[in-house]
């Protein structure tokens, strides 16, 4: 009886999870622009990952957009098409390609809690390998001008800080709400400028910032963190939900334009 009742409980939680994700999936699916899945290959390695197109008359700069904690969610989805509404070719990979039980991705994890657990599992230099072959993928299609700029989300957003130090390529990184490396000798290797998106409510981000700014200082690197007033962590998320609070709209709003901004100038 037990047993029924713990696995009815689980089954609520993950309807639960799956209906905060209905706005979402239903906005991907009534985007005018062309999304495509890809399989990359490197190494011995299938990384599976969503591109978006825009509909604009020349090249276009790229962006390698990395999931959040919870995997290549429909938000992370959206976020790309939101990119490419922009004027920019998105590129989405799911990090966790071929880590669930049977092979598959995100999608095929039972719970959220497997999902994190998964990822936080993810050996660095694969994140690596997988962000270098997506940025390849896009910087080398036909309708990309060859820039291509990282934005990351969450867990993402620390990957998008990291990927900075390991990518000669990047034109700019762009980590929202995600920490960053705290080794002087890896911020040292960073060749773009960095530019934060943190919510002022998020403290435990926030508190490490004076750091990471004096550090990235002494590395000689530019950094500029902006944080979007009484906004929270995942208030690029949370703010574009239907239920979305003010401060964290206005935080989405706010930093959707500085992003495009940036984007335009590079």
């Amino acid at each position: 009886m037990l047993r029924l009742l713990m696995a009815a409980v689980a089954a609520i939680y993950l309807a639960a999870g799956a209906s905060a994700q209905d706005w979402a999936k239903a906005a991907l699916e009534k985007s005018p622009r062309h999304g495509e899945w890809v399989e990359l290959k490197h190494n011995d390695r299938k990384l599976k990952a969503f591109v978006v197109f825009p509909e604009v008359s020349k090249k276009a700069t790229s962006v390698l957009v990395i999931h959040e904690i919870f995997g290549l969610s429909d938000w992370v989805r959206l976020m790309a098409d939101d990119l490419a509404a922009a004027g920019y070719i998105a590129i989405a990979p799911d990090l966790l390609s071929g880590t669930a039980p049977g092979g598959g991705g995100t999608d095929e994890f039972k719970s959220g809690d497997a999902v994190r657990k998964a990822i936080m599992t993810l050996p660095p230099d694969q994140i690596t390998a997988d962000l270098k072959a997506s940025l390849e993928h896009v910087a080398t299609l036909p309708a990309s001008n060859g820039k291509v700029a990282v934005a990351g989300f969450c867990w993402g957003g620390t990957q998008a800080f990291r990927f900075a130090a390991n990518s000669e390529k990047l034109k700019a990184s762009f980590p929202f709400y995600g920490s960053a490396p705290t080794d002087l000798k890896v911020l040292e290797r960073i060749q773009c400028p960095v530019h934060g998106f943190y919510g002022g409510n998020d403290n435990r981000i926030n508190s490490t910032l004076d750091k990471t700014s004096e550090q990235m200082k002494a590395a000689g690197k530019k950094f500029e963190p902006v944080l979007y007033d009484q906004a929270g962590h995942g208030f690029m998320r949370a703010g574009q939900a239907p239920d979305a609070s003010e401060p964290n709209k206005k935080g989405r709003k706010d930093a959707i334009d500085r992003l495009t901004k940036l984007l335009e100038g590079l």
